[in-house]
This record gives C-alpha cells, structure tokens and sequence, in this order.
C-alpha cells in the first residue's frame, strides 16, 4: 500500500501543471550574464541556445525559444558555431562548456605561436 502511494505522489508530481516553458532569452551578446531575461515559450517550443565562438577569443551568445531546434556543430577557420536544444525549465542557463572550449582554442593557439617562434630562433 505504501508502495502504491508513493508511485501515486511520484505520477502527480510528473503531470504537466499546464504552465509553458521558461527559457533564457537574448540576441546577440557577448557575455552570459546579458542573458538572463525569461520568457515563455509558446506550445511545441524548446529552449535553444546558439554560441558563435571567433578564435577563442569571444564568444557570441543567442537564446530564446525555438519550435524546431536541431543540435548542431560546425567548424570554421577563425572558430565554431554551437546550436543546442532542451527541454525543461531555464535549462539554457548557461554556456559553460563554450567558455572552457574558447579558453582551450585560446591556449593551443598560444602554444603553436610560441613553439613556431622558439624552432625558428634555433
């Protein structure tokens, strides 16, 4: 029995409370923290988060809601762009893993530089 109303509690909480889904929304930015405006996103839509990265060295940031949302990565040759979706509450909260991916670019760029100008000077 108590079983019973433990999956009844769990059920209840699940179902949808009829309310639309919050994301993150800004155009645009060059830091995360210009992106903290909610808004809620019509039927059928997703959170969607779009990160323009140019040599490691700044990042453009877009997100809002999207009613057809795909995943996707591309390489260029000064950077890479980052499109990706979710689907639950503010969960395009942040970009963290574009922050530690310019910050990588940023170091190899660095560390090719120096290398190429230490092999020439011997």
């Amino acid at each position: 029995m108590k079983a019973f109303l433990v999956l009844l509690l769990g059920a209840i909480l699940c179902l949808d409370s009829g309310s639309s889904l919050q994301c993150y929304s800004c155009t645009s930015q060059l830091s995360n923290a210009n992106c903290q405006n909610k808004v809620d996103c019509k039927e059928q839509e997703t959170c969607k988060t779009d990160v323009i990265r140019v040599i490691g060295l700044f990042s453009i940031i877009s997100k809002g809601c999207d009613p057809s949302c795909e995943s996707f990565h591309q390489d260029f040759s000064v950077g890479n762009r980052n499109i990706s979706c979710c689907s639950s509450n503010l969960c395009n909260v942040n970009t963290a893993g574009s922050v530690r991916c310019s910050y990588g670019m940023a170091a190899g760029t660095a560390a090719v530089v120096l290398w190429t100008f230490l092999n020439n000077r011997l």
